[in-house]
């Protein structure tokens, strides 16, 4: 782990799941749900106030939290993940680097040191999140601004059944997963950008970015980064006209951490449908991913491929990458990003 990541104490998680379930809580018993020493108490409510919560109290009074709690640690999230292949493999962060590069380390230290590929393979995830990002980064290097607090910031291990030239619809089945989540929790429907972009209002919320270890004839585990504005009240003058959030699009402050139960288990319910095979799956995939997105058909797009080049959406072929035509005929768009005209 480099210096600059800081990961959330399990201590924590466990003594912000006893102030919400039990309101005032004494100094001991505090102490004894986090598993710490009853001296100690005053140190808990100073790092939960650190990381942004409001706790009320003192040794002789008890501890309160005053106001809601909205950290997606590992404790708080177990429940809601429960019978998911994330369960019991959340790890949370104060302050990481990227949770793409820390999630790709663990995949290659995991991979390296199990001399059993069966147990590897079999199907399991996990998921690193942070509160900020101090390197974080999107598809083809481009930075992704990491507000401490306003966002999500997530990356998901996965270890499917997939060939190399399958893996793009993992970036699909992100998508996917991500505006079923949304809606499930704000009410809002998210647009999809392909591959891996999705929008509100035409101005970006969400950036995904699917990096695999593979070997020629198979994949051996996939990281999915998501980034989500969500309570961001503003942008730089430099964003404010290409990205937005779902508070500003909602016109209230949402839940992060229902947002990312909600990812997760929908990401689980997709992944699970590789499973059964993707050649079974695919074409349920991409006709979804379609249905939710303005720019798959009939959408007058400039690619920034090949030198960049014009025309006109014609969905999605059979592998899942975008089909434009073009006054020279019909393309395929294999990696270059999409915007409308």
């Amino acid at each position: 782990m480099s210096e600059q990541n800081v990961q959330t104490d399990a201590r924590l998680g466990r003594a912000l799941v006893a102030l919400q379930d039990r309101g005032v809580v004494s100094s001991k018993d505090w102490a004894a749900s986090a598993g710490v020493a009853e001296g100690d108490a005053w140190r808990l409510a100073k790092e939960l106030r650190a990381l942004g919560l409001e706790v009320a109290g003192s040794a002789a009074e008890g501890w309160r939290l005053v106001g809601e709690a909205d950290l997606p640690l590992a404790e708080v999230l177990e429940p809601k993940i429960a019978g998911t292949i994330f369960a019991g493999e959340v790890r949370h962060f104060v302050t990481i680097g990227s949770t793409n590069a820390e999630a790709m380390r663990a995949g290659m230290a995991e991979l390296a040191a199990n001399s059993d590929a069966s147990e590897f393979f079999r199907p399991r995830g996990a998921v690193w999140l942070a509160e900020e990002q101090t390197a974080g980064k999107g598809r083809a290097g481009h930075v992704w601004k990491s507000d401490p607090g306003d966002g999500i910031y997530c990356s998901a291990l996965l270890r499917p059944r997939l060939s190399p030239t399958d893996a793009i619809i993992l970036s699909l089945v992100a998508g996917l997963a991500v505006v079923e989540a949304v809606h499930e929790v704000t009410g809002l429907w998210g647009d999809l950008r392909w591959p891996n972009d999705v929008l509100m209002g035409g101005k970006k919320f969400c950036g995904i970015l699917t990096e695999l270890n593979a070997e020629f004839s198979k994949v051996r585990f996939v990281v999915v980064g998501m980034g989500l504005n969500v309570n961001n009240a503003k942008f730089p003058a430099e964003l404010e006209a290409i990205a937005t959030s779902l508070r500003l699009e909602g016109g209230q402050r949402f839940s992060r951490v229902e947002l990312v139960a909600a990812m997760l288990r929908s990401l689980d319910r997709e992944q699970a449908l590789l499973q059964d095979g993707v050649d079974t799956a695919r074409q349920r995939i991409l006709r979804r991913f379609e249905a939710h997105s303005t720019y798959c058909c009939d959408c007058e797009v400039t690619v920034e491929e090949d030198g960049g080049y014009e025309g006109v959406t014609r969905g999605l072929d059979d592998r899942g990458f975008l089909r434009v035509e073009t006054p020279r005929g019909m393309r395929t768009v294999l990696s270059g990003g999409v915007r409308k005209r």
